[in-house]
C-alpha cells in the first residue's frame, strides 16, 4: 500500500477526465505531477503541484487548472477537502479512514510494508570498501561499508536484485610492500630484531601474520633473498589480510557477495579483452596529453602514450591506458573490471569511493558508459572523512593499526549498531563527526538511542497489554475497530507511517540510504511525541479500560515499531526489546 501513488492516480485520473471534457487540452504529458507531503503539515495532508506543471504546456492560468481540478477531487470520498494555495497549488485533506487503513495495511503485510517493486527486478551490482588489502579497516572504510551495506538493502527492499561485491586491490606494489612488512615480522618471530624501513607496514597486526608464517613455512625463508620467497609471501600475507577483513566486515554486520581480486585481471587476457573492446569502437589511439595545470597527476608522462578518448563520454581529459614502455597504467584494470561487470549483465553500477577518490569520477563513468554503450549507468558515491572525538578531544590513534583507528576499535567500544546508524545521519558527502560519548548517550540528542527508544516503548506497551489480557496480536490489531483512532494527534502519526512507501522509493532512486535513518527519527518523535501527550490527554494513551479501544491504540503503536524495525533492518541495525 502506497498512499500518496493511491492518490496521485486519484489526481491523474481526473486531469484525464479534464481532457475528455474539454477542460485540458490532449497530449499533456503528467509525468511532472507530484503527490507529497505538504512543507508546512497546517496546509493539509498531501498538495499536488499538478496545476503548475501543467499552466504552460496546457495555455491555462494555474489557479483555473487548480479550481476545477479541486472540484472534481471533492467528489471523491477520500478527499475531505481541496483548497488551493499561492499561484496554483493544491492542498489536499483526506479521510481519517485513509489513515486508520494505513494502520491496518502495516500490521497485515509486517515488515514487509513499504516493500516496492520499483526495481522491477533489474540487477544492480554496489561495489563497495575495496581496501586495499594490507591492513585492518579503518575508520574511513567504516563509514563506506556501512553505506554500502545499507544501499544494497535498500535497494533489495525496493525490489532491485542486488549484489554486494568487494574489488581487492591486490595486483599493485603496494602488496608487495605488504609481503616485506610480514617478512619482517617473520624475522621477528624468530627471535631477530628488525627495523621497518619508511614505506613499509609497521603494525602491530602483521605480528600474528609473522608468527602464522613461521608456524606454516619454518624457517624456511630466513635470511633468504626475496626471489626465494616475495611470490608465496605475498599470497599468503594477502588471505591473512582478507581474513583478517572478512571479520572485521562481519562484526560490523556486513557480508559480501562477491571478492573479485584483481590480480586475476593480469595475464587472464581480461584487460587485453576490454581495450580491445574500447579500441573497436574507435576510442582507442595513440597520443601525447597537453601537460596539466597544477599538480601533475602520476599517469602523465609528455611522451606518446595508448590513450582512451574518454571526452567523448563526458570526461574532462583523454586517459591513458598504456604507458610508452607498453605497461599499464592503474586505470586499465579498473577499465577490466568494470568492463566485467558490464559483461555479467547488470543493469547498473554502484561504486562507493571515499572523498579521496573524486578525480576518478568522470573517467569511470566515461569507461562504463563506452564499454556499455551507454545502457549501463554508473552511480558513484564519495564518502567524506569522520572526524573522530571522545572526552571533547579528536581521537586519532590506534596503537594496534600504528597510523589510524580501526573498524574494529569503533565497534568494540560502540557496538555495531550504534556505528550503523550513526554513519547514516549524515548524506554520504557531508563531513561527519562520529563522537564516542554521544554515541552511547541515552538522551534525545542520541538518535541511535531516540529510536531504539521508540521500538522499546512499543515493545513495554505490547507488554503491558498482554498482561492485561488484551489480546494484541498482529492479526487481531489489525482487525479492531480502528475507528477509534480519531483525534488529530493519531492521525498525524498514522500520516508518518503512511510516508514510509513514498520514501523508499525516492530514497531508492536517488542511492540515498540515510533518507532512512532521517525518515527513522521523524517517525521515533512523533510516537514519543503522542507518547508524551497521553501524560495530560488520558484518551491518548495506549492502554485504556476498555479492550476495544485498546486494541486500537496498541494498533498504531505497534504499527509504528513494525515500520522501525523494518527501517533499521534495512539499515542492518537489531531493533530494541527494551533499553537498560
Amino acid at each position: 500500500m502506497n498512499l500518496f501513488a493511491d492518490i496521485r492516480t486519484l489526481v491523474t485520473s481526473n486531469l484525464d477526465a479534464m481532457v475528455d471534457a474539454g477542460q485540458l487540452p490532449a497530449g499533456l504529458a503528467f509525468d511532472n505531477v507530484t503527490v507529497e507531503p505538504p512543507r508546512d503539515a497546517t496546509h493539509g495532508d498531501m498538495a499536488t503541484n499538478a496545476a503548475m506543471v501543467l499552466a504552460k504546456p496546457a495555455g491555462l492560468k494555474p489557479r483555473d487548472i487548480a479550481d476545477a481540478l479541486a472540484t472534481r477531487l471533492t467528489d471523491d470520498p477520500r478527499v475531505t477537502t481541496a483548497e488551493v494555495a499561492g499561484p496554483g497549488f493544491l492542498n489536499l485533506r483526506l479521510s481519517p479512514s485513509l489513515w486508520q487503513g494505513v494502520v491496518a495495511a502495516v500490521l497485515a503485510a509486517g515488515t514487509d510494508f513499504g516493500r516496492s517493486g520499483l526495481g522491477q527486478g533489474k540487477k544492480v551490482n554496489v561495489e563497495y570498501v575495496s581496501a586495499n588489502p594490507t591492513g585492518p579497516l579503518h575508520v574511513g572504510h567504516t563509514r563506506g561499508a556501512v553505506f554500502g551495506d545499507a544501499l544494497a538493502s535498500l535497494l533489495d527492499f525496493a525490489g532491485f536484485e542486488v549484489t554486494r561485491e568487494y574489488y581487492i586491490n591486490d595486483g599493485g606494489g603496494q602488496v608487495d610492500v605488504l609481503a616485506r612488512s610480514v617478512y619482517l615480522r617473520y624475522l621477528e618471530a624468530h627471535g631477530q630484531e628488525v627495523t621497518f624501513p619508511e614505506g613499509t607496514y609497521p603494525g602491530d597486526y602483521l605480528v600474528a601474520v609473522g608468527e602464522a608464517l613461521k608456524a606454516k613455512v619454518g624457517d624456511a625463508f630466513v635470511d633468504k633473498g626475496e626471489q626465494f620467497w616475495l611470490q608465496e609471501v605475498r599470497e599468503f600475507s594477502t588471505e591473512a589480510m582478507m581474513d583478517l577483513i572478512r571479520a572485521d566486515l562481519g562484526a560490523l554486520g556486513v557480508k559480501m557477495d562477491r571478492f573479485f581480486s584483481e590480480k586475476s585481471l593480469y595475464g587472464t587476457g581480461l584487460i587485453e579483452a576490454s581495450i580491445e573492446d574500447l579500441k573497436s569502437k574507435g576510442l582507442i589511439y595513440e597520443g601525447t596529453l597537453e601537460p596539466p595545470k597544477g599538480k601533475v597527476p602520476e599517469d602523465w608522462e609528455p611522451r606518446v602514450q595508448t590513450l582512451f578518448k574518454s571526452t567523448e563520454h563526458g570526461d574532462d581529459v583523454d586517459r591513458p591506458v598504456m604507458k610508452s614502455d607498453g605497461s599499464w597504467t592503474y586505470f586499465a584494470p579498473d577499465i577490466a573490471y568494470h568492463f566485467d561487470k558490464v559483461q555479467r549483465g547488470y543493469d547498473a553500477l554502484i561504486d562507493v569511493f571515499g572523498a579521496d577518490h573524486g578525480g576518478y569520477v568522470k573517467r569511470m563513468k566515461a569507461a562504463v558508459s563506452a564499454l556499455s554503450g551507454g545502457s549501463v549507468p554508473l552511480d558513484i558515491k564519495l564518502c567524506q572523512l569522520v572526524k573522530l572525538f571522545k572526552n571533547g578531544e579528536p581521537f586519532k590513534m590506534s596503537k594496534r593499526a600504528g597510523t589510524f583507528v580501526t573498524l574494529r576499535d569503533v565497534v568494540d567500544q560502540v557496538g555495531a549498531d550504534a556505528t550503523r546508524f550513526h554513519m547514516l545521519t549524515r548524506k554520504n558527502d557531508a563531513m561527519l563527526d562520529f563522537d564516542f560519548d554521544k554515541v552511547l548517550e541515552q538522551s534525545r540528542e542520541n538518535p541511535v538511542f531516540y529510536v531504539q527508544y521508540a521500538h522499546a516503548r512499543v515493545a513495554s506497551v505490547v507488554r503491558k497489554a498482554t498482561e492485561a489480557g488484551v489480546a494484541v496480536d498482529d492479526a487481531t490489531l489489525a482487525a479492531a475497530d480502528l475507528t477509534k483512532l480519531d483525534h488529530q494527534a493519531e492521525l498525524a502519526l498514522a500520516g508518518k507511517l503512511a510516508e514510509w512507501p513514498r520514501l523508499v522509493e525516492t530514497a531508492a532512486r536517488s542511492n540515498e540510504p540515510h533518507r532512512v535513518a532521517f525518515y527513522l527519527g521523524e517517525l521515533a518523535a512523533a510516537l514519543h511525541g503522542l507518547w508524551n501527550r497521553g501524560n495530560d490527554v488520558p484518551e491518548l494513551r495506549f492502554v485504556q479500560d476498555d479492550p476495544a479501544t485498546t486494541q486500537s491504540k496498541i494498533a498504531l503503536a505497534r504499527a509504528c515499531g513494525v515500520v522501525i524495525a523494518a527501517g533499521l533492518g534495512i539499515l542492518g541495525v537489531e531493533p530494541a526489546e527494551e533499553l537498560r
